[in-house]
This record gives structure tokens, C-alpha cells and sequence, in this order.
């Protein structure tokens, strides 16, 4: 992994995959571990299909994907090859990433980087089963790229992007806009407080809003003029129309909700989400792009529509702290949690699904398990960017500490 040439070998091998036409892979996207209703690309298809042949592609609820990429996909049909450069892109930003943390201009460190990207099973079998999910992934990433490079515009407008991909990337604006006016090396050892501008913090959120706006606007104009797929696209995210199974936590219980209660919890498992955000921000104020990295955990976890792809991203991002290594407590068991999740997940979908065996809270009862492994990892990882600003205490010197109660 040192050598110079091992990531252009990684990025050369995921190439040629997207080249190699096996009969498994077909079978991928139909997954409802690596694709959801708004990243599947056979919605996608059909939505495509329908705008070509001059119909409305939001009129039947089939479609939740963003106009932009009905607007892509139709100038340039998609191939595999499409999501083997996007998979590229999002290990390059995550490899300059780490450039900017460390402030190097190239490391032995670089090859291991992007191996977490583009090896990681999270990410490469969802990038097979053609998702959608493996561009705003690799979008999220240039954001983070930009942001900590210093480059204010292309930042907020791939953020406004992946905003409009995604509604639930919303939860990235503060570190980001954070990041901006801070930099991005490391601060977990030294907790000082925001040293930023706050006039520029709002500089740059209103260019955001902007540039979000912009989109906004191409994006209805590519949809017909219409309005329409803000409710097809972000209303999902909102108010989950589709029960379809996923790895996530939303989907079993809105399923068992009665309907009159279900506006409520609605709202809660929405605002849940949000309410991590200021803690994080304020906790980790010395380190905005640690912030973003736990908020990426957190997404990861109780995010509406939940993929592989998801949790793959902040997995991935732990290459980029290796400072808090020394930190963390249970490593091993979220490890292990993963695994046993990975395992169970594919298990319980098919002796619910294709043999008639079991039924929903057989999957349900995975999905918990990827919910654990998820948790166990935030908490960790929250954890251990604390634990590094008290640094190592030897056992002689942890004797005279003594824990009190006021």
C-alpha cells in the first residue's frame, strides 16, 4: 500500500469491473440492502422511459429521484462505467481529504485512504447495483474536499447539490459552513472555541441558499415547469410513502403505525435526526470536519432510506482520523456488529422474500442490528474525540483522580 502505484491499480481494477458483465450483478439491483426507492436505478429507468415518451415521470409516484438526473441520464445514457468514476472521484477527494488534515502533499498513508473507498463492500456493491446513492456519495466528499481546501464556492455548491440529491445532507451545512472559516487539521488534542468569523458564516450561507436556489429553479424547469417532484423527491424523505424494506430503522415501524398517529412520529423521527446536529457542531467546534465525519455517522444510522452505501461513507472516513485510534474502546465489537449485520441481512431478505420462510421481523431484527452497529460507532467515535484532549495517563498518575458528584 505504500507504493506510488497502488491506488492507480485500485482505480484501474474498478474500471475494468465495470467492464465485466456477470450475471450476479444484474441481481444486485434489485437488492433492497444496496438500493431504496430513491436510488433505485430501475425507478430511474422508468422514469427516464416516461420522459422521453413526453409523460409526466412524477405522475404515478414511481420516481423519487431529482430532476437533474432525469436531465443527465438523458443527454448521456448511463453505463457502468458512469458509477466506476464516481467511486474513483470519491476515493481521490477522500485521499485530498487527508492531504489537507495532515497538510501533506502526498504520504505512504495515501494508498491505504483510498483503499477504504474503493474496497469497502458498503460502497463498491451498491456502486454495482448502480445506485444512485454512489454519486452523492462522492459529491458529499467534494464538498468536504472543497470546504477544507479552502475553495468557498465550488464547496457550497456541491453542497447546495447534494442538498437537492438529498434532503437529509441538509445536517452537513453548519460544520461545512464552519469548516470554511477554520482549519482543517486536527484540533482534538487542543479544544479551543470557535475562532471563526461569524460574518462570514453568513457570507457563506446565503451564497448557499443561492446556489441551492439556482438548482431549485433548473431543477423545475427540467421537470416541465412543474412542481410537482419536490413532493415526489424531498416529500419522501418527509413523509415516507414507499414502505419498501431497508437496512434502515423507519421503514418496519411506520409499517405497524396506525394512521392517525403517524403525522406525530412523522415528525419526530425527522426532528430526531436534526437535533444532533447543534451538539455535535458546539462539541466539536475546535474540528468542523470531525463534526462532519460524526454527523456522516449519524446519517449513516437513522437516515429515512437507508443503504449500504451509507454507513459505508463514514466507515470509510475513519481512515482520515487515525489520531483517535489509540482511543477507541470497542473497535472489535462494532467490527463484529458489522459483520453479523452483513450476514443476517441478506439471511433474513431471502427466507423472507424468495423462500417464504420467515417474515418481516426476520429482517426487521437485522436491520436492528445495523442500527447497533451503527450507534456503537458514532459513540465510539464520539468518545474517543474526546478522550484524545486529556491525552495518556499513566497508571500512577490515574490513581490520584477521583470522580465526584456535586
Amino acid at each position: 500500500m505504500e507504493s506510488p502505484f497502488f491506488l492507480p491499480a485500485l482505480a484501474a481494477c474498478r474500471l475494468l469491473l465495470a467492464w465485466v458483465q456477470l450475471p450476479v450483478l444484474d441481481g444486485l439491483q434489485i437488492d433492497h440492502q444496496l438500493t431504496s426507492p430513491l436510488t433505485s436505478y430501475f425507478r430511474l429507468k422508468e422514469g427516464l422511459w416516461l420522459y422521453h415518451n413526453g409523460v409526466d415521470p412524477y405522475l404515478g409516484g414511481i420516481l423519487k429521484h431529482s430532476p437533474l438526473f432525469l436531465s443527465l441520464f438523458s443527454a448521456a445514457p448511463p453505463g457502468r462505467v458512469a458509477w466506476a468514476l464516481s467511486d474513483i472521484v470519491g476515493a481521490w477527494a477522500l485521499v485530498r481529504i487527508w492531504h489537507s488534515r495532515q497538510q501533506l502533499g502526498q504520504s505512504r498513508r495515501d494508498g491505504l485512504v483510498g483503499a477504504a473507498y474503493l474496497v469497502n463492500p458498503y460502497l463498491l456493491l451498491p456502486s454495482l447495483a448502480s445506485s444512485t446513492s454512489t454519486f452523492e456519495n462522492a459529491i458529499i466528499l467534494l464538498t468536504l474536499m472543497f470546504a477544507v481546501e479552502g475553495r468557498s464556492s465550488p464547496a457550497l455548491l456541491a453542497l447546495a447539490l447534494s442538498v437537492h440529491l438529498s434532503l437529509s445532507t441538509l445536517l452537513l451545512l453548519v460544520p461545512v459552513l464552519m469548516l470554511l472559516v477554520t482549519s482543517p487539521t486536527s484540533r482534538l488534542a487542543s479544544p479551543r472555541q470557535f475562532g471563526g468569523s461569524y460574518w462570514m458564516v453568513f457570507k457563506y450561507a446565503s451564497e448557499f441558499v443561492v446556489y441551492w436556489s439556482v438548482l431549485v429553479c433548473a431543477a423545475s424547469i427540467m421537470a416541465g415547469g412543474v412542481w410537482n417532484w419536490m413532493h415526489e423527491s424531498w416529500g419522501a424523505s418527509l413523509i415516507l410513502p414507499d414502505l419498501t424494506p431497508n437496512p434502515g430503522l423507519w421503514w418496519y415501524f411506520f409499517t405497524e403505525m396506525f394512521d392517525h398517529f403517524r403525522p406525530f412520529f412523522l415528525m419526530v423521527f425527522s426532528t430526531h435526526l436534526a437535533i444532533y446536529v447543534m451538539p455535535v457542531c458546539i462539541k466539536f467546534q475546535h474540528d468542523a470536519l470531525y463534526a462532519a465525519f460524526l454527523l456522516l455517522g449519524i446519517l449513516g444510522t437513522f437516515k429515512p432510506y437507508l443503504t449500504l452505501a451509507d454507513p459505508g461513507l463514514f466507515l470509510s472516513m475513519f481512515a482520515v482520523f487515525p489520531e483517535i485510534y489509540p482511543y477507541l474502546r470497542h473497535a472489535m465489537v462494532t467490527a463484529l456488529l458489522h459483520a453479523h449485520a452483513s450476514l443476517l441481512l441478506p439471511l433474513f431478505h431471502a427466507l423472507w422474500v424468495i423462500e417464504g420462510r420467515g417474515n418481516a421481523n426476520f429482517y426487521y431484527a437485522a436491520s436492528l442490528v445495523m442500527g447497533i452497529a451503527g450507534g456503537a460507532g458514532i459513540v465510539d467515535a464520539c468518545f474517543a474525540g474526546m478522550r484524545i484532549a486529556i491525552g495518556n495517563i499513566s497508571e500512577a498518575e490515574s490513581g490520584k483522580w477521583e470522580v465526584v458528584q456535586e
